[in-house]
């Protein structure tokens, strides 16, 4: 547990590091981030999703909700290598959802679940813990609670690795970024999905713990 949150602090150190340093090498092709996103878009037949500017750093997402690509201000305005990459990297959700790709349909379709058992799970597993010597009913419901927040984790992966896969392979295909680049935007994608793989693990390291103490007191 604390290795892995040793792990997950210098994964978000480094991530910061590469976007800063890869923020200040200018893209040869001169497109601001939203020119990409929106030129990925048009070319991927993806006609009803809005891009938009929003507050914060590393704020970047997709919303399949209202089909909107979120890019922060450095990314939206910006005219690096690194803004090119991330806002291709949301695009590639826009086109996961537009080809109904299998783990962003799933991901999607447990989202309100997520958001219910992460709003309790807390609550619900410290009731477990103290009732644990009266019954084990609470703690039980907070661990599988918690296991579904996990699972969620995991599948964020794939929907993760895919989209800078495709962003990847469109920036490179269209002339978008220098060979030098594509090795640049490679690298800056690969540290923002280190901070999924990081979190899923620690998860699932939580949940073990859990799931530990449950099975610890199911034998007593």
């Amino acid at each position: 547990m604390i290795i892995l949150f040793l792990v997950g602090l210098f994964v978000q150190w480094r991530l910061r590091s590469k976007f800063s340093e890869y923020s200040q090498i200018p893209l040869s092709s001169g497109l601001t981030g939203a020119e990409v996103a929106e030129k990925m878009l048009y070319e991927n037949g993806v006609s009803d999703v809005r891009v938009l500017s929003v507050e914060g750093q590393l704020t970047d997402h997709y919303n399949p909700q209202d089909k909107t690509v979120n890019l922060s201000p450095d990314v939206y305005h910006g005219r690096s290598v690194m803004a090119a990459a991330v806002a291709a990297h949301e695009c590639g959700h826009a086109v996961q959802h537009k080809v109904a790709y299998g783990p962003l349909q799933f991901r999607s379709a447990i989202v309100p679940f997520v958001s219910i058992s992460s709003q309790y799970m807390q609550w619900i597993l410290l009731a477990g813990i103290l009732m644990i010597n009266s019954t084990l009913i609470p703690l039980t419901i907070g661990v599988s609670l918690f296991a579904v927040t996990t699972l969620f984790s995991f599948i964020t992966l794939p929907v993760e690795f895919d989209a800078s896969k495709r962003a990847l392979a469109w920036i490179e295909s269209r002339g978008v970024v220098s060979q030098r680049e594509y090795g640049v935007a490679k690298d800056g994608l690969k540290w923002a999905a280190m901070t999924y793989v990081v979190a899923a693990l620690s998860s699932l390291a939580t949940l073990l713990y859990y799931v530990s103490i449950l099975n610890g007191r199911s034998r007593d």
